[in-house]
């Protein structure tokens, strides 16, 4: 009888840098203490902080850190000889978030990054990096939080051609449109809610004007058709201009408003376009309350995949970023965007006023004789079918309100009519425009 063989040595810790000790930061160091023998199991080797780094080493995180090496300079912290792994966490795409990373990636370092604003800029040149040093880049924390959206796309369906991506991606207008939906509260009152509740910034103009969806959807956009990041191409409108009315006329229609980011390729090109939507009551993403997040992927041989859940705060994104560092310990990665930078293709943008189909408008206008017919007369100049012409009193004693709904058409002849609208005198305000999610 032979001998039975000896047993592997236990492979040595991964050590871990974490650079930015903000909400999330603390999360990602909590986690790593709960579950640390957990981790390690399912890692196959203990995964280990060996420093940190942030602004303010005296603040109250609400975790014990006095375990953990401090260092003041991030270029130490790159260049110690016992990291392994950099968390970056200190956000924005340039400045001394990307300078971390070009040098933890130069010095042949993994790195792991919730930053969606970095990877939507420079995610190329730092996959190009990555490539260049063998070395790996995770990003699951910078798209939908703690959904494992990036690893099911690049790696669970990557049999796939993918049809199109789109999803709600912005948790903080989620939860404004759910304020609105079941309160009846006004854009103000309701972001009003969600600051209060920690969901906006100060400042929200990031979410509510659609930047970080954008920032998202550029990134999933590459992933799922093989092409290069073109954050410039993604056309972005936002939820600001939206009053009580749009999503009271949404209801009676069978559909929910939602801030809806969309990729899809064609023939003539990849059409990304971030804007609020009409969603049908049956489609899965209208019932998806708060400021939770999902994604539909549609592939052609798997069907449709749907992701839901939490699209921030510091448990889920510290979920992805211990994920993605658990990749690591077991030596799983491969190209950041699922094939190597060379391989991925130029896509031209494609024309998105050639897209075609149903449209929802709203008008706020005096209330006067000869109005709708100026509005009809402008839908028909430019080549708009209307289907269903509602109006219901007055909106804050604003004007009257008028909802049209289209029948399909190009996206361009409706922004032809609008454009005509809004010369008018006797419209008061933008028009507001979303299109209908067909399923």
């Amino acid at each position: 009888m032979s001998p039975s063989p000896a047993p592997a040595a236990p492979r040595p810790p991964l050590r871990v840098a974490l650079a930015g000790l903000g909400v999330v930061g603390g999360g990602v160091v909590r986690l790593l203490q709960v579950n640390r023998d957990l981790i390690a199991r399912r890692a196959g080797r203990a995964i280990e902080i060996v420093a940190l780094s942030a602004r303010d080493r005296h603040k109250d995180r609400g975790v014990d850190l006095s375990a953990y090496r401090w260092e003041d300079d991030l270029d130490a912290l790159v260049a110690a000889d016992d990291v392994d792994v950099v968390v970056e966490m200190i956000g924005g795409a340039d400045g001394m978030a990307l300078t971390l990373a070009r040098h933890t990636l130069g010095a042949g370092k993994a790195l792991v990054t919730a930053n969606k604003a970095m990877i939507a800029h420079h995610g190329l040149d730092l996959a190009r990096l990555a490539e260049a040093t063998d070395t790996p880049l995770k990003y699951e924390a910078a798209v939908a939080g703690g959904i494992p959206v990036i690893k099911a796309i690049r790696e669970g369906a990557s049999a796939n051609a993918i049809a199109r991506v789109y999803g709600i991606l912005n948790g903080t207008c989620n939860y404004i449109l759910t304020q609105m939906e079941r309160n009846g509260a006004s854009f103000a009152d309701a972001l009003a809610a969600a600051q209060a509740e920690g969901y906006a910034e100060a400042d929200p103009t990031f979410d509510v004007d659609g930047i970080d969806a954008a920032h998202k959807l550029s990134i999933l956009a590459a992933l799922c058709f093989g092409t290069k990041l073109d954050i410039g191409a993604v056309a972005t409108g936002g939820i600001r201009d939206l009053i009580a009315a749009d999503i009271r006329e949404a209801e009676a229609l069978g559909h929910r408003v939602r801030l809806i980011g969309m990729a899809e390729r064609d023939g003539s090109g990849l059409y990304q376009h971030v804007q609020p939507c009409l969603v049908p009551a049956d489609h899965p993403l209208a019932y998806v309350p708060g400021a939770l997040n999902a994604v539909v992927a549609e592939g052609n041989f798997v069907g449709r995949l749907f992701f839901e859940g939490a699209g921030a705060g510091a448990g889920p994104t510290a979920s992805a970023i211990v994920a993605d560092i658990i990749d690591i310990a077991r030596d799983e990665y491969g190209p950041a965007f699922a094939m190597p930078v060379d391989a991925l293709d130029e896509a031209p943008a494609a024309d998105a006023g050639a897209r075609v189909g149903k449209h929802y408008v709203r008008l706020v206008v005096e209330d006067r004789i000869g109005v709708l017919a100026e509005i009809a007369t402008a839908m028909r100049d430019a080549g708009v079918s209307i289907e269903s012409f509602i109006q219901r009193g007055t909106e804050k004693d604003d004007g009257v309100v008028i909802a049209i709904v289209t029948h399909e058409g190009p996206a361009r002849a409706i922004a032809a009519a609008l454009a005509t609208l809004a010369a008018s005198d006797h419209v008061v305000g933008a028009p507001m425009h979303m299109p209908i999610l067909a399923l």
